[in-house]
């Protein structure tokens, strides 16, 4: 059996949606004959964990923990995040502004130094057959360049997102924009094969006029099928349901908003209508719905089990779905968006209409809606609502091509990519 080294900060029992991807791989991988190890953060690295991930990383994967060395890392230390995970978004903005200036290309930027020296090691141990950093952090392969150079090991760099530094922020100075511009070329062209999380990205990369890779693979972040259990009952309640990080969303002021809105328009609605967010917030959140009369209505249950998210996603009678505004999103399909669809619940996106996740949604039978809209956000609440006083709750619907983006289906074809790197290196 071959052997991928994976190279990644985040791995259970930290939690959030950057998780799963390299979870999956090492879940699947064996069965289609390549054996994993993993390098990556320290246990208590991030500031959202689920322990419960933990029970499903498989006994024969070989797990290399390098703790600290992050800014996040460093901060957490300094100020632990309540049980909810809950945060100050105003206290965390300056610092990542700090850290677009000092550190690059991002504050992991430490931690994946220090990592380097482990990732080098366990390779110089032999029966290492491809390295394959995923990120973000983008600094992951900025360190791994340096390995695949020094041991010749093919390697393989994996973007859940695209370049943080260049997609979804602003460099501070052109002399930023132009080091992160480097980096990225120098891992774009460097590697022997590039994975894209979403058809937008992977084609963005393989038309790049300059430092195009040499091969692109569009990999889906996919999701696991929940365990066989009967289809949620109907209850006395109209159920709302967000699942992920909230923190530093601007959508949920959108959200508070038009639940505010369709309680003034309709007081019988807080009898029954229930929106549940689960994930890490941000506490200004919570103040501005309480604010607002919300309470009993919307929820924050912060962060929980991913197991609790997906009983959640199943038991709603409406999915909402939503990721940070801006351009640079655009290329980003939200990992949890697949979960969702096999959930077989209804969705509601608030996405740009031409984004590659507003035409998953579609093509789905969701519905999709313009970003910040809060009028129209809160007349789909309340059609919602009104279709559920008349006939319950609707009926599951999962689209018969969303078996095709499981991830042991998804881990077959990496390991046909990874056995095509591998077997080219050897050639």
């Amino acid at each position: 059996m071959r052997r991928v080294l994976l190279f990644a900060y985040f791995y259970p029992p930290l939690a959030g949606g950057g998780v799963h991807r390299v979870l999956s791989f090492t879940r699947h991988l064996p069965a289609h004959g390549w054996a994993c190890t993993v390098v990556c953060a320290g246990e208590n690295d991030y500031w959202v964990t689920d322990d419960s991930l933990t029970a499903v990383v498989p006994r024969e994967t070989e797990v290399l923990r390098v703790a600290g060395g992050s800014g996040l890392s460093a901060w957490l230390r300094l100020r632990r995040e309540d049980a909810k995970g809950r945060r100050s978004g105003r206290a965390f903005t300056p610092l990542r502004a700090a850290a677009d200036w000092l550190m690059l290309p991002d504050s992991y930027a430490g931690w994946a130094k220090r990592a380097r020296a482990t990732v080098a090691s366990r390779i110089a141990r032999g029966g290492i057959d491809v390295l394959l950093s995923s990120s973000p952090p983008d600094s992951v392969h900025v360190a791994a360049a340096d390995v695949a150079h020094e041991t010749a090991v093919p390697w393989v760099a994996d973007f859940r997102d695209p370049w943080v530094g260049l997609q979804f922020r602003t460099p501070p100075t052109p002399w930023h924009a132009a080091a992160h511009r480097t980096m990225e070329s120098r891992v774009l062209a460097g590697a022997a094969l590039v994975l894209a999380a979403s058809r937008t990205h992977a084609d963005a990369l393989a038309a790049r006029a300059e430092h195009r890779p040499r091969a692109v693979l569009h990999l889906p972040n996919g999701f696991e099928p929940a365990p066989l259990e009967s289809r949620a009952d109907a209850t006395d309640r109209f159920r709302v349901v967000f699942t992920g990080s909230l923190s530093l969303m601007d959508e949920l002021g959108t959200l508070i908003d038009a639940v505010a809105a369709v309680l003034e328009r309709d007081p019988g609605a807080r009898a029954v209508l229930e929106v549940d967010l689960l994930g890490p917030y941000d506490r200004e959140w919570e103040a501005r719905a309480r604010a607002r009369g919300l309470d009993g209505v919307l929820r924050f249950a912060g962060a929980r089990a991913h197991a609790e998210a997906r009983r959640a996603q199943r038991a709603a009678d409406l999915l909402l779905l939503w990721r940070p505004h801006g351009e640079g999103y655009r290329t980003m399909v939200p990992g949890k968006l697949y979960e969702y669809l096999a959930s077989g619940r209804p969705v509601l996106a608030l996405l740009p209409g031409a984004d590659e996740a507003a035409e998953l949604v579609r093509r789905a039978g969701g519905v999709v809606i313009a970003p910040g809209d809060g009028r129209a956000l809160e007349a789909e609440l309340m059609r919602g609502l009104a279709r559920w006083r008349t006939a319950g709750r609707a009926p599951d619907l999962v689209p018969d091509w969303l078996g095709a983006h499981t991830r042991e289906h998804l881990a077959g074809a990496l390991a046909r990519a990874l056995d095509r790197v591998a077997t080219g290196a050897r050639a």
